[in-house]
């Protein structure tokens, strides 16, 4: 008996693309953000948050 009886046929063949998580907002997600090892949140350009470097350097007080 074959393995593929009843076997469903695999229609999504396009990359996924997530969309901007800001409320309301439907524009396409092109900036992704993680922390450590968590599911990344994406972000159109207007409403990305904003990235801070390990290596930002800070004015001294």
């Amino acid at each position: 008996m074959s393995d593929e009886h009843g076997a469903k046929p695999h229609y999504e063949t396009s990359p996924y693309v997530p969309y901007c998580e800001h409320p309301g907002c439907t524009k396409w997600g092109s900036f992704g953000f993680a922390v450590g090892r968590g599911e990344p949140n994406w972000f159109c350009s207007e409403h990305q948050p904003e990235w801070k470097s390990r290596h930002e350097v800070r004015p001294r007080h």
